[in-house]
């Protein structure tokens, strides 16, 4: 630090050792205080042109993806506070602005790219957002109007880099006169008291440059990156006046800000920058709720599953905005299961009580409200009694070609890939994805395609699929839940041995019989076990919930 000057205050950095127990506790409460005391105002908008400049402005040429997610951290934020709540979209090809609202609001089904099936419209979204996310960042520090301006921005700035920093400070105190509203005029200023300070010695002109940097934030349509450079410089200049409440204040503005970035990463499926991000966040704030649910959850997500569990626990346990949602609650238990930890149903058992699930054991996250529920149905329960006759009239019929893909066309069964299993080999063979034919998987099974297609029910579920599975010896399934409360799964026995297997849903196994239909609602939580000596092959058919309406089975998003 500079020495002191005989004629003014002295710059001189503070003592820190004052930060006892109880004061880093009043400092935690500030902290909350600062980051929750003001609700997030969201909108349902994007201004292409911010997020892509105007590649006619020299030195500001770059895509920054930031611009284009933090605009949308609305849409992730809103759905986790009505996670049952049903929407809608038309996904139409109507440029850049429908392309990241269209890929952002499926995104937000899940943080999977796995939930857009192959929509056309949306897939060449994820290209274009991909190509986004790719590009070289720079600071962007001008917004619209000061482009208009640039010209005497740029005069203003090169007096104060050739050190002549009081010119500097006129030049940018004559521009904030003309132009209040100018975020990188009132940064300029704030730079040059900075640099002034610094050269008079002076904490009086210091205090201003920190009053300064405050107001850029405070002013509309401000550039994230102006906002984070303006937050840090505060900070920093606050703690080197020793006021370490009013920089932990500012600290977690960033903090704030930095939370809503790791979101935008996870909603273009960037986990590796958002993972980033947040640990940024927990070494400035360590206690963070936010971020922590979200580390974990990105943890969990790279199967790292005892790493995830603490900070999904402590992150719930903290209670900050943002943390008390079912998706954590879903993931702490299921991450608690897997490693054998019967506390995973205290964690059920209290996001059923916050009404993130329907109950302990039917924990699916989008759910149509009132339908009826229960894990065992019986044929004439679903009102599809005919779908079932046709299946157990014709499963020699189904179990051959089956058979006889397993025997010519192996490849067509893939490994299921959503981390469902603890061990062994599990394969599927799809006809049906949300409510869209197969036609190449058809061509192998053309009768089993032919006799489901007089039922809507099945081939008209876009919340299902129709598949064989075929699991072999050794294989242990964790316990788990469906998405969606509006199907119901049918499991129609082709080859099963005669020991070994067997299937829990909620409280209660069953076994499956060859030429007979098990039906349940994969919304409660389910396992299975294949212990036996030779594999097992079902045919599932998902079919839509019975009490849903014509209407309902029409608009409800594809799953």
């Amino acid at each position: 630090q500079p020495p002191p000057a005989e004629s003014e205050e002295s710059l001189q950095p503070a003592e820190k050792s004052f930060v006892d127990s109880e004061l880093e506790e009043e400092l935690q409460s500030v902290h909350h205080e600062a980051l929750h005391s003001q609700p997030v105002s969201y909108e349902d908008d994007i201004d292409v042109e911010e997020t892509v400049s105007d590649p006619g402005v020299p030195g500001d040429s770059e895509v920054m993806v930031e611009d284009a997610v933090e605009h949308h951290t609305e849409l992730y934020f809103s759905f986790l506070s009505e996670p049952n709540h049903e929407k809608q979209t038309e996904i139409q090809d109507t440029g850049t602005y429908e392309c990241i609202r269209v890929y952002v609001w499926s995104l937000v089904e899940g943080y999977s790219k796995q939930l857009l099936g192959n929509t056309r419209e949306v897939m060449n979204c994820v290209g274009f957002i991909s190509l986004l996310a790719k590009k070289k960042k720079k600071p962007k520090l001008l917004n619209k109007f000061d482009k208009t301006i640039k010209a005497a921005l740029d005069a203003a700035e090169r007096l104060r880099k050739k050190g002549k920093v009081e010119e500097a400070l006129r030049a940018f105190e004559v521009l904030v006169n003309q132009y209040p509203q100018s975020p990188r005029a009132r940064y300029g200023k704030a730079q040059s008291e900075d640099d002034l300070a610094e050269k008079m010695r002076s904490n009086e002109m210091l205090q201003k440059a920190i009053n300064t940097y405050d107001e850029v934030v405070s002013l509309p349509n401000v550039p994230s990156d102006l906002i984070k450079l303006s937050l840090k410089r505060e900070a920093d200049r606050q703690q080197f006046l020793g006021r370490m409440r009013g920089s932990l204040v500012t600290l977690q503005k960033l903090v704030q800000l930095k939370n809503d970035l790791g979101v935008g990463y996870l909603l273009i499926g960037d986990n590796s920058n958002a993972k980033k991000v947040y640990e940024e966040v927990l070494s400035l704030s360590p206690n963070d709720g936010f971020a922590k649910v979200h580390y974990g959850f990105i943890l969990k997500a790279e199967n790292k599953i005892a790493e995830s569990i603490p900070y999904l626990k402590e992150g719930l346990e903290s209670g900050d905005p943002g943390t008390n949602d079912g998706r954590f609650y879903f993931h702490l238990g299921d991450a608690l299961q897997r490693m054998g930890d019967k506390e995973a149903y205290k964690w059920y058992e209290l996001g059923y009580q916050r009404g993130h699930f329907a109950s302990v054991w039917q924990r699916s996250l989008y759910n149509v409200k009132g339908l009826k529920a229960q894990p065992w149905w019986t044929a004439k329960e679903t009102g599809y009694t005919e779908l079932v006759k046709s299946l157990e009239k014709d499963w020699k019929l189904i179990r051959d070609e089956g058979l006889a893909v397993m025997d010519k066309k192996r490849s067509l069964f893939l490994p299921e890939d959503e981390n469902l299993r603890e061990k062994g080999d599990w394969s599927q063979f799809t006809l049906w994805q949300q409510g869209r034919k197969n036609e190449n998987a058809c061509k192998s099974v053309p009768k089993t395609c032919a006799l489901l297609e007089r039922f809507p029910e099945a081939t008209g579920c876009r919340r299902g699929q129709i598949k064989y599975s075929v699991m072999h010896p050794g294989t242990h399934v964790w316990p788990h839940t469906g998405p969606t409360n509006c199907r119901l799964r049918m499991h129609l026995g082709l080859v099963i041995p005669k020991e070994g297997c067997r299937i829990r849903c909620a409280q209660d196994d069953r076994t499956w019989e060859e030429g007979k239909v098990l039906i349940f609602d994969d919304s409660f939580e389910h396992e299975v076990w294949q212990d036996s000596e030779s594999y097992r092959l079902i045919f599932i058919v998902d079919v839509w919930h019975p009490e849903l309406t014509v209407q309902e089975r029409r608009t409800l998003p594809a799953i």
